[in-house]
């Protein structure tokens, strides 16, 4: 694998997210409950800027997953990474990309578009 700091600095940064957000929503359902599909929706409907931020959050969402499908060329294991990346995001896509990072052995362009 190359030792290029920018690449120590993405890894960081991707494991950081992960372990980040998951405390982060661990702490969340202790203290508000398994709610979250009702709190999205009250967001969405409000027509503020809650709203409007779940709803670019979303399009994030579906885009980070729609590349999983695509740079795998939409096999089912790739449909049903990006599934679960879509509903769980961050906590998923991370480590996803950590490990397209050590599969590729850094080579970004591969992470990226695989082997088109």
């Amino acid at each position: 694998m190359k030792r290029d700091p920018k690449l120590y600095f993405l890894k960081a940064l991707l494991i950081v997210q992960t372990i980040g957000l998951l405390v982060y929503t661990i702490i969340t359902i202790k203290n508000d409950g398994f709610n979250f599909l009702s709190r999205a929706q009250e967001f969405a409907l409000s027509m503020k800027w809650m709203g409007q931020f779940a709803l670019d959050f979303q399009c994030y969402l579906i885009l980070s997953a729609f590349w999983i499908s695509w740079r795998n060329k939409f096999s089912g294991k790739s449909i049903l990474i990006a599934l679960f990346a879509m509903i769980f995001g961050i906590i998923v896509f991370a480590p996803y990309l950590l490990y397209l990072i050590f599969k590729e052995n850094g080579n970004l362009n591969k992470v990226l578009v695989g082997d088109r």
